[in-house]
């Protein structure tokens, strides 16, 4: 087994710390008394209670968490049914561009898209509000969950496939009972994907909103521009604190079930 040098060591404690010592001190000046954020006077949580005070971020908060929510299942139920159609449909006239118009967005920059958007919006005398930032937001994030979905189709085993349409099952019905449970955590991958990137964008949605519709990060970023207040370190240990949550519930619930697939094989085994 190869050793750690010193040099592996001290480039892996910079890189950490370069990613992550700047959320400790955020998390740490979060609880500062102050309103200077860069100087300590003791230890307090009031500015949480002022977060929880202030109207403006909490209806920005709400705005981002159903524009999220509506995009990310959208997206995933598109994304899904191109990712299907583009393993399963085989070769058929327009593929290329068809699958060209599926991954240009992970490639395009947001600056484009969003003018795009914004234009498309424009030409067609439509409001600009939630309603567009989820269109907006379910465009872009349709194209993850169709690679992350499809990535998954490609090792699928048609012959699960076959053998329930075999037993009377229409394809419908094999696609429902066969092959979307067998793809679900793909799918559920894909929303989670596609909610964390509507819930973090700013550029696309600072195009496609309007003055009914201010989403978190857009309100964080006009807060920041004014210099950075301890309510901002406040949101931001919070929105530390979930994502700490449900990574480590996530991890421990797939920890759980791979130990209770491999004591389910065991136990196959031992039948036999």
């Amino acid at each position: 087994m190869r050793r750690f040098s010193w040099f592996n060591t001290v480039s892996l404690t910079l890189g950490f710390a370069f990613l992550y010592l700047p959320m400790v001190l955020l998390v740490f000046y979060s609880f500062n008394e102050s309103r200077l954020v860069t100087v300590w006077a003791g230890f307090s949580t009031k500015w949480y209670g002022e977060l929880l005070r202030d109207q403006a971020f909490l209806d920005a908060a709400w705005v981002t968490v159903k524009v999220a929510v509506f995009s990310s299942t959208l997206a995933t139920v598109l994304g899904t049914m191109a990712a299907y159609v583009l393993v399963r449909a085989g070769r058929f006239h327009g593929r290329t561009l068809f699958s060209g118009m599926i991954y240009a967005p992970l490639v395009m920059p947001e600056v484009i898209t969003g003018l795009a958007l914004l234009l498309l919006f424009i030409g067609i005398n439509l409001d600009r509000g939630v309603f567009t930032i989820v269109l907006a937001h379910t465009t872009f994030a349709m194209c993850y969950v169709s690679v992350v979905v499809s990535s998954r189709l490609t090792t699928f085993d048609k012959s699960l496939e076959e053998a329930a349409l075999d037993l009377g099952c229409s394809p419908f019905e094999a696609f429902r009972l066969v092959t979307l449970p067998i793809i679900a955590p793909a799918v559920i991958s894909g929303w989670l994907l596609a909610f964390t990137l509507s819930l973090d964008d700013l550029v696309i949605a600072s195009f496609t909103t309007g003055p009914s519709a201010t989403t978190l990060p857009i309100k964080i970023f006009s807060a920041v521009r004014l210099g950075v207040s301890p309510q901002i370190n406040a949101l931001s240990t919070i929105m530390i604190a979930i994502v700490t949550v449900g990574v480590i519930t996530a991890s421990i619930l797939s920890k759980r079930a791979a130990v209770a697939q491999r004591r389910d094989e065991q136990a196959a085994i031992r039948a036999e």
